[in-house]
């Protein structure tokens, strides 16, 4: 009877889980035609790209510089063994712009902006503004969702790149200060070892599903979020931890797939 118990509760979270999945997706089919009536008002797109994407910007590049100067740490600790310490900006720069930039922004941004835009717009819900805007025959899609979710989208992709030149700098001051590494050693091996298509391009592209996905799923908790201060309380959880999971697996996927291409 446990085992029962256990995988019935198992198959009922899976059926919540693909039910609230599909209502996400359903969500996202009304916000599409508000998506281009938000662009014509692009005012309020540059205002909420300033709340999520600036108000960010300190997090990410305090952590872009101590994750790059770790690296350069690391790297440098393990490279010396096979006298390979030559290849240290290489490293760096690979593991920055291809995996360390796009998902570590992401999942900043999903702690930080994605959570506020989850609170903000669910406590719109709670006092019942989303309501009277209704009233008043204004659509809150285009006018409060919409522009919020263009401004993650775009600030995802900036801040990605922001986080992984930041890292760069911070190796190569600890490298070239530090280490003792030549600092044209440092940035020859690099220049010749990134590939713009395979690396670079890569990194921005994930950087752009990141930020379109974490977008989706901040706006979706705050907009379907009950309208009391738990409800909204447990969407703000809900985002942060929906986000940081799909991260992590589109990650994988993406980086499968990317792989077998080259």
């Amino acid at each position: 009877m446990r085992i029962v118990g256990i995988v019935s509760g198992l198959g009922r979270r899976v059926i919540a889980g693909v039910t609230r999945l599909g209502r996400a997706a359903l969500f996202l089919g009304r916000l599409a035609p508000g998506l281009g009536i938000a662009l014509m008002r692009f005012r309020l797109v540059i205002q909420q790209i300033y709340m999520t994407g600036v108000l960010t910007l300190v997090i990410v590049l305090v952590s872009g510089a101590f994750v790059g100067m770790i690296l350069a740490l690391q790297g440098y600790n393990t490279l010396v063994r096979y006298d390979a310490q030559s290849s240290l900006g290489l490293l760096v720069a690979l593991s920055l712009t291809r995996e360390l930039g796009p998902v570590l922004t992401a999942l900043l941004f999903a702690g930080r902006a994605g959570s506020a835009l989850t609170a903000e717009i669910g406590l719109m819900k709670a006092t019942e503004q989303l309501d009277g805007m209704e009233m008043m025959a204004v659509d809150p899609l285009p006018r409060v969702v919409a522009p919020r979710f263009w401004a993650g989208w775009i600030a995802v992709p900036l801040l990605a790149m922001i986080f992984s030149a930041v890292g760069i700098i911070g190796a190569y001051i600890v490298a070239v200060g530090d280490l003792g590494l030549d600092g044209g050693v440092f940035w020859s091996q690099m220049q010749s070892g990134v590939s713009v298509r395979d690396d670079v391009l890569g990194g921005l592209i994930k950087s752009v599903v990141f930020g379109f996905v974490v977008s989706w799923i901040a706006v979706f908790e705050g907009y379907d979020a009950k309208p009391t201060s738990e409800g909204v309380s447990r969407a703000t959880t809900r985002t942060v931890v929906s986000s940081s999971l799909a991260i992590l697996g589109l990650d994988f996927i993406m980086t499968a797939f990317m792989l077998r291409g080259l």
